[in-house]
């Protein structure tokens, strides 16, 4: 149930990445090719973040 739990929240949180992140492609004006790599980069960056914080708290390092 807390796993179930903590995926949702970490979907959400990515979700809410993402939206920000195209705010500031649109806000930067970044160029449509280089758009890509900018999600991909941020979502990696971010997954890793969550994944270390997940193994973090689970194994109380």
């Amino acid at each position: 149930m807390i796993l179930a739990l903590t995926v949702f929240a970490a979907l959400f949180f990515l979700f809410q990445i993402n939206r920000m992140t195209y705010a500031l492609i649109v806000a930067r004006e970044i160029d449509e090719a280089k758009q890509p790599r900018v999600y991909k980069t941020v979502n990696l960056l971010i997954l890793a973040l969550m994944i270390l914080f997940y193994l973090q708290v689970y194994y109380n390092i």
